[in-house]
């Protein structure tokens, strides 16, 4: 089986023991998680009712004691993170991630999956030696799982200044009310915590200022998960998109993260990193796709009009900017992850949100057309290409829609026009 090839452009850019991960994900991708996904999906129960917050697939279990045993573990903690990470460069993660987008276990296989990765970021970055200790630790040996809980049913929540959540100082206490949703890992049976964000001082002056994130265990009274959403009519079991109700649920006010007033920086700096991993397994996807067109207009049995699918002209000009708009897309993903590396991602903010708005649409172009190659089939769990564009679809909407950061780059250059 070939390896992963490195794009000539960054070579250089990745360590010899980057390469030798790059090597073993790839290698550990194709042999044991990429024959899984099918299992994954066979294991879970088909009565609803217990597909949430009752059990999981009992094969991930297996897969993550094989990865760790073969060190690639929390391979997204980059350099200068927390001590359990590989070391490895955004860079370097970002080919990693690529890989693991083929397959839909592998990133939590390896303990590199949304949202648990931003949550450990947040806690490594800003959590004090408790909080650590307490729940940044079992995240890292991939005991437990998290939810990030920021987004709110009757606000437009693309604007973070928006969240309204109340969160209440009590004596030693904080007390939430409200009501949250779209909190992705919220089903999970071994979902632990919530990383809640809500305002604490919604009087200051400073719009940036009024809001906290706050840790709250998932047994607190107080907090019901009221449902799970589904997403284009996928429940994506044991995971889960859920609504979330908070009711006088009250919370040490030690769980508090950095401290009142810091949900801005945190948001800010758990998004940034969170953006682009998510454009790195895109990369992945859309690679996969791919490879489900080409195996299937190659199909001995598909023809058309007395033809191979593979001979209509329309066909293989899907292929050829297929191949095009993936390279693309990768060069803008590398450089972004390289900008984070030199810089932080503050100072890779253009290069983030010009990845952010490209890379998931064109996945979804890419899988359209596999799904277009494959008729009626593409459609169908049969496939799982149908799957693929419903979850590459909410990544235009997840971390701020398109709309947003194309504002932000549009005012980003044309200042710098103004500047010049």
């Amino acid at each position: 089986m070939p390896g992963y090839v490195i794009p000539s452009i960054v070579e250089h850019r990745v360590s010899p023991k980057g390469k030798e991960i790059i090597d073993k994900v790839y290698k550990f991708v194709n042999e044991e998680c990429i024959p899984a996904d099918a299992i994954v999906e066979a294991q879970m129960p088909e009565d609803a009712s217990k597909r949430f917050l009752n059990t999981y697939p009992p094969i991930i279990d297996e897969l993550k004691a094989k990865a760790k045993a073969a060190g690639l573990w929390n391979l997204f903690l980059s350099e200068g993170h927390y001590k359990e990470g590989s070391a490895l460069t955004n860079l370097e993660y970002g080919i990693c991630a690529e890989i693991m987008g083929t397959s839909y276990i592998a990133s939590e296989a390896m303990n590199c999956s949304a949202p648990d990765t931003g949550n450990m970021e947040v806690l490594a970055k800003y959590g004090n030696e408790a909080q650590k200790r307490e729940w940044l630790k079992p995240l890292l040996d991939g005991q437990i799982r998290s939810a990030f809980v920021m987004t709110e049913r009757t606000k437009a929540s693309s604007d973070a200044r928006n969240i309204d959540l109340d969160m209440v100082r009590d004596g030693d206490s904080y007390i939430l009310n409200g009501t949250k949703w779209w909190s992705s890992g919220a089903g999970d049976p071994r979902c632990k915590i919530y990383l809640v964000m809500g305002k604490t001082d919604p009087k200051n002056p400073n719009p940036y200022k009024q809001q906290s994130v706050i840790v709250v265990p998932t047994g607190n009274p107080g907090v019901t998960v009221q449902r799970a959403l589904s997403v284009y009519g996928y429940d994506d079991a044991p995971h889960g998109h859920c609504e979330l109700i908070f009711k006088n649920c009250r919370v040490p006010a030690s769980n508090i993260i950095l401290g009142p007033g810091r949900g801005f920086e945190i948001i800010q700096g758990r998004l940034g990193p969170g953006r682009i991993h998510h454009c790195m397994r895109s990369i992945g996807v859309a690679e996969k796709a791919l490879e489900y067109l080409i195996a299937r207009i190659n199909d001995p049995d598909r023809s058309t009009f007395g033809v191979p699918l593979a001979s209509h002209g329309v066909i293989l000009e899907w292929i050829a900017r297929s191949r095009i708009e993936i390279d693309a897309a990768r060069f803008l993903v590398l450089n972004a992850a390289d900008m984070i590396d030199k810089t932080d991602a503050k100072g890779a903010m253009k290069q983030i949100a010009m990845a952010k708005i490209s890379v998931p649409s064109m996945a979804l172009t890419v899988i359209d057309r596999a799904v277009q190659a494959h008729g009626a089939a593409g459609v169908c769990q049969d496939f799982p290409l149908a799957k693929m564009w419903a979850h590459m679809r909410t990544l235009r909407i997840a971390d701020g829609p398109d709309e947003v950061h194309l504002n932000q780059l549009g005012r980003r250059e044309n200042q710098r026009v103004k500047e010049m």
